[in-house]
């Protein structure tokens, strides 16, 4: 019995260590927390890692290229968490062309080079 709860104890040490490792090198955050202070962002942003290129994405495409950009989006409150859904519909046009006017860029609504740095620098 002794031998058993050793075991566990051990198991749930490493699981522990390893979420706190994984934690420090940013790569398992939620959300940012919807306890926000007003107008203000937080410094817990979720980690976005579907995607790392640059392609352009656009209306009625699916997959991670578009999740990738609906995260960022949702990361800088452009979008709704429950709209991260990798399609890129309506809303999604629409929280691209806000950002792209917010940041002087053309706001078509596609996510074109300029857009992505935009998205990942801003």
């Amino acid at each position: 019995m002794k031998t058993d709860a050793l075991s566990r104890t051990f198991k749930r040490t490493a699981v522990l260590t390893a979420t706190a490792g994984l934690l420090t090198a940013g790569l398992l955050t939620g959300p940012a927390s919807a306890d926000a202070p007003a107008g203000g962002r937080t410094d817990t942003l979720a980690a976005c890692a579907y995607y790392s290129g640059n392609a352009l994405t656009v209306y009625g495409q699916r997959g991670d290229r578009v999740s990738q950009a609906q995260c960022l989006l949702a990361n800088r409150r452009y979008l709704p968490w429950g709209d991260v859904t990798g399609y890129f519909g309506p809303k999604t046009r629409a929280a691209v062309k806000k950002f792209q006017s917010r940041h002087h860029l053309t706001a078509d609504g596609k996510v074109g080079k300029k857009t992505w740095y935009a998205l990942y620098h801003a």
